[in-house]
């Protein structure tokens, strides 16, 4: 009698890297909530339709054992100008076993290699950043809260907001283009479906000078993207989304606009967490950080 021998299982490391689409988004809403995220299902649904994502499907047959997602900027059917990479997740019992240096390693030297790349790195996945070639270029503050309107009215001169029209799209992507320093079209256009609110800021001779959008995430409203010219106007079209909702808000902030930040905290949120924004064959972001306030979600860039 002929004994079979015993079948070996895999290296982890060895394992396929496939791309994730639409249908993909339970499972990747399942991985982030066994790491102790929350599903973020509505997130994930944008990211998957304007980036790529990327697997790794579980040995055990037990749904994604990594997954990460890349967000290209820059005019269309061309290399990318900027990738933004976010949504780098383990599964916590393939955690430490290599999964997302491989992970990682791939995106970084195959799929994008010698593209200016970025991320938001959270304390834990900071050092594995590092060691793959990504510098600290800056760094955000994630607030949470309840807002308290501001009982004090607006300065003079502070440009009037209202709600986004169809009308005012073309105008959006124009000025987001020239604040993030890429185009952001297909992010951008995807913001009156995605957010619960859009809202633009326009000065007296009907220029647009800001804009900002607020989406839901959980028991939470997320305000972001939070474009504007100067604090003022951040701080109006904050103050006018926050009125749109009795949800607790939240936002990452640039640590470099420290009124905003301080106004926001006197307003009623408090300081969740620092994320440090890394680049990757660049030395800063592109674009004017002056006028760029927050993200539409860190995940994204």
């Amino acid at each position: 009698m002929i004994q079979a021998e015993p079948v070996t299982a895999p290296d982890l490391t060895d394992l396929p890297i496939r791309s994730l689409a639409l249908k993909d988004l339970r499972q990747c809403a399942d991985l982030s909530e066994d790491r102790g995220w929350p599903r973020e299902d509505h997130k994930w649904g944008l990211l998957l339709a304007a980036g790529d994502g990327y697997g790794i499907d579980a040995p055990d047959g037990g749904g994604l054992a990594a997954v990460c997602v890349v967000t290209r900027y820059g005019p269309a059917h061309a290399d990318p100008e900027l990738a933004a990479i976010g949504m780098v997740l383990v599964a916590d019992r393939y955690a430490r076993q290599g999964l997302g240096r491989r992970l990682m390693t791939y995106i970084c030297d195959d799929v994008l290699k010698g593209t200016p790349l970025t991320l938001h790195a959270t304390p834990y996945g900071r050092p594995l950043y590092e060691e793959l070639g990504f510098d600290t270029a800056g760094s955000a503050e994630m607030l949470c809260g309840s807002f308290r309107p501001d009982s004090t009215p607006p300065p003079p001169g502070t440009s009037p907001v209202r709600r986004a029209t169809a009308g005012d799209l073309v105008r959006i992507v124009h000025l987001d283009t020239e604040v993030f320093g890429s185009d952001r079209t297909h992010v951008i256009t995807r913001l009156p479906a995605f957010a619960d609110r859009l809202f633009v800021a326009e000065d007296s001779s009907g220029e647009l000078v800001g804009y900002a959008a607020i989406w839901p995430n959980m028991e939470t409203h997320v305000i972001g993207p939070l474009v504007a010219r100067d604090t003022v106007t951040a701080q109006a079209l904050v103050t006018a989304l926050a009125a749109t909702t009795e949800r607790p808000l939240r936002t990452d902030v640039d640590v470099r606009h420290e009124e905003l930040r301080a106004w926001l905290k006197d307003r009623g949120l408090s300081s969740l967490a620092f994320n440090a924004v890394m680049t990757r064959n660049l030395s800063c972001l592109p674009g004017d950080w002056t006028r760029r306030w927050a993200p539409v979600t860190v995940a994204a860039g």
